[in-house]
């Protein structure tokens, strides 16, 4: 495994690669950076090309406060290696980007695996209200401007899963999600994205292989994008990991990865 650096407007993106072969590159969530792939890269075979980095805002990825292009920025990781087309392993924000990318730039993306993804311009959902407590503490956190705080009602929220116990995964699962949302938490604030328009009107222009997976215990909003997802993509294959929530890739590897070795040696 090797570390690194690619410099873009603004900004230097770090990230890490390992293998030959199969390019395959990881996207990881909005309360995360690359370090929540972990387990895949371990079990992954060595004819895989595997690519994952932190995109602005997240982990080791410096950015100053300039208008930037998420798509920009994948576009330019695939330049620097020099590939075409590869397959994108996206969780949650990082699953919508390979989504807009899939749109964007047809030809560069030879399939996706989309756990409990986001979707931009996804329809309103509202939340259930036994929800509403867990909702209210992240608000009061942000109010009082506690960061401690709020990484670990987000902890709550996206690892345990929002309707579960506080606390109910634990060990290291649990260590490194604060590490890594912890630095995200404390990073200045980018306000000038380029955000890509709704991918809801396109999606059936999407027919490269797709597999969709989601935690039973993630936000009802999430497992609706799935639902979505299901109903307007034209080659995909669904699959609930239960028992698992928001990142399920994490928590419970052992169930995950068989999936992604299954759909990886497709190609």
């Amino acid at each position: 495994m090797a570390a690194f650096e690619i410099e873009v407007d603004g900004g230097t993106l770090f990230g890490i690669e390992q293998g030959n072969g199969l390019p395959v590159v990881f996207l990881h969530a909005g309360v995360c950076d690359h370090r929540m792939w972990t387990h895949q890269f371990d079990a992954l075979d060595e004819n895989i090309h595997a690519i994952a980095y932190d995109r602005r805002g997240f982990g080791k990825t410096v950015s100053e406060n300039v208008e930037f292009s998420e798509l920009d920025d994948l576009s330019a990781v695939l330049d620097h290696f020099d590939i075409r087309s590869a397959v994108f392993v996206g969780c949650s924000m990082g699953g919508g980007l390979a989504i807009d990318f899939a749109i964007a730039y047809p030809e560069r993306v030879a399939g996706m695996v989309l756990v409990g993804t986001a979707l931009t311009g996804a329809p309103d959902f509202e939340l259930p209200e036994e929800l509403n407590p867990v909702l209210q503490a992240e608000e009061v956190a942000r109010e009082l401007g506690d960061v401690d705080m709020i990484n670990k009602v987000q902890a709550h929220e996206w690892l345990d899963g929002p309707g579960q116990q506080s606390g109910r995964v634990g060990g290291a699962a649990r260590e490194l999600f604060i590490d890594m949302n912890g630095v995200a938490l404390r990073k200045p604030k980018l306000e000038h994205e380029i955000v890509p328009p709704s991918a809801l009107e396109h999606l059936s222009k999407i027919t490269q292989p797709a597999l969709l997976v989601y935690g039973d215990y993630d936000f009802p909003d999430i497992i609706e994008n799935h639902r979505i997802l299901e109903d307007e993509l034209v080659n995909a294959v669904s699959m609930v990991i239960e028992g698992t929530a928001h990142l399920p890739n994490l928590e419970r590897p052992d169930l995950f990865n068989p999936f992604l070795s299954q759909f990886l040696a497709s190609y």
